[in-house]
């Protein structure tokens, strides 16, 4: 309803959080499993390192997705992370899955929470060369 809806976007980021992920965040903190406890395994998966011919935008779209599915925080957060460690501005990691996979932050946030297999696909047709790697990763990280 509308009072929901409004309480939402007083604690959403503009242009960046969904209703999922604003929930999450208030409801789960994005650390906590949907049981309430932590979940040690989460914090112990190691974080990619990347090959140098990998090129950086499939990097920085590769880390944020990592942080999402297996850190288990919000795109937002993610790419927050991404941009910090790598010292470059927030917007240029949004660039790097929106603009040049041509999808809005809701359709990234859909595809890493619904559709995993779709997100390989797509970096899979943008970055054809890297295919395999593409593939490797996935399966590395994202297989149940």
């Amino acid at each position: 309803d509308n009072e929901v809806w409004n309480f939402l976007k007083t604690h959403a980021e503009p242009f960046e959080d969904t209703p999922n992920t604003v929930l999450r965040r208030l409801l789960l903190n994005n650390n906590m499993k949907a049981n309430g406890s932590l979940s040690s395994t989460i914090s112990s998966i190691e974080e990619p390192k990347f090959p140098s011919d990998i090129p950086m935008a499939l990097q920085q779209i590769l880390e944020v997705a990592f942080l999402v599915k297996c850190k288990d925080i919000n795109r937002s957060e993610a790419t927050n992370k991404v941009a910090k460690k790598r010292g470059i501005a927030p917007q240029t990691v949004i660039d790097k899955y929106c603009r040049q996979l041509d999808k809005k932050a809701y359709e990234i946030d859909r595809l890493l929470e619904y559709n995993i297999d779709e997100f390989k696909l797509i970096l899979q047709n943008r970055f054809s060369i890297h295919k395999i790697y593409i593939n490797d990763f996935f399966n590395k990280y994202f297989l149940n």
